[in-house]
């Protein structure tokens, strides 16, 4: 071979070397590519949020994780979105914490009718549990990234309800174990729904009451199927997004802290999202012609006592964790 042709070689092999270098340093930089999926719908402050996060994600990453929300049980509905976290189908999602209550009592513990039923309440609660609630996550291989609460839980009906009496056999719109108890403790009929589904529902006759937010109200414009909403203000149910440790895990350090800082500016930003939605929602519900009372004294009474009841029920099935999580949210409260 000739030194023309072994230069020639030299220049090609070197050439061929640098493209592959050039293409395996392409692909290791290439973007992590997560998809999330949610439960509702764009519209909803929670899906608002979320999508910031994502954002300041992708901002505090440089674009080397890029999440893609995928909202309204687009790709998963909402009873699949935790299991398919835990299996690796995808690498997080977002579900509201008392879906899981099948699972351990402690995930309904912000469902518990008047345990804590305004902002500051529910900020202590969330403190009192959240150690307990981590370690049953860490339990499935799953790491709490933030919550943020629903506004306070109010009664939707087409006729004003003055008397627990007035919800006697109605069909109630159930999205969890503790709306499902209501439902039973006021006699009425727990139906399971999801907010996708409301509007329908309604139209069609499968439910004639719901409890869940204003925000949810607002929505799913509620002034089309319904009259009138009760700020009861029951509860104030919290969202977790969760995400798979083992995806978690593959990230780098930086990455990783990225991904916990945005986290902890999301729940900051969520929890005053949701105490301006809380305003707004109920103002929009006014104006588009529902009629917004407060619990009449009798109501007020009843649904008092439905919640010592379910309070009793709750601590029970809760066991030594819930009697750690009321005990640690007393202290805090003192």
């Amino acid at each position: 071979m000739t030194l023309y042709r072994l230069g020639r070689r030299f220049i090609s092999l070197s050439l061929a070397a640098t493209g592959l270098a050039i293409a395996l340093s392409t692909t290791a930089q290439a973007a992590t590519e997560w998809d999330m999926p949610t439960p509702y719908g764009d519209r909803t402050f929670h899906t608002v949020n979320i999508r910031e996060f994502a954002d300041d994600v992708r901002e505090k990453t440089d674009g080397e994780l890029d999440i893609t929300v995928h909202a309204n049980g687009s790709l998963i509905a909402h009873p699949e979105i935790k299991n398919s976290v835990r299996r690796g189908i995808v690498p997080l999602g977002e579900v509201i914490m008392s879906r899981l209550a099948n699972e351990n009592a402690i995930f309904e513990v912000d469902s518990v009718p008047y345990l804590a039923s305004s902002y500051e309440q529910a900020r202590t609660l969330w403190e009192a549990s959240k150690e307990i609630i981590d370690e049953e996550l860490a339990k499935q291989q799953l790491r709490l990234l933030f919550t943020v609460p629903w506004p306070p839980q109010g009664i939707y009906t087409q006729d004003k309800v003055s008397t627990i009496d007035d919800l006697e056999n109605l069909k109630m719109r159930a999205y969890n174990k503790s709306s499902e108890r209501l439902a039973q403790l006021a006699g009425a009929v727990p139906t399971q729904i999801e907010v996708p589904d409301i509007p329908t529902a309604f139209s069609t006759g499968r439910v004639d009451a719901m409890v869940t937010s204003p925000a949810t109200g607002a929505d799913t414009k509620a002034w089309d199927y319904l009259g009138n909403f009760n700020h009861a203000q029951l509860w104030l149910p919290k969202n977790m997004i969760i995400v798979s440790e083992r995806a978690f895990g593959r990230l780098d350090d930086e990455t990783q802290q990225a991904v916990l800082d945005a986290a902890k500016e999301a729940q900051e930003r969520g929890w005053e999202m949701s105490r301006q939605e809380t305003e707004d929602a109920l103002k929009e519900l006014s104006d588009n012609g529902i009629t917004v009372s407060e619990p009449s004294e009798e109501l007020a009474a009843s649904l008092e006592e439905i919640g010592n009841t379910m309070t009793e029920e709750w601590s029970e099935r809760a066991g030594e964790q819930g009697q750690q999580i009321l005990d640690s949210y007393q202290q805090l409260q003192q």
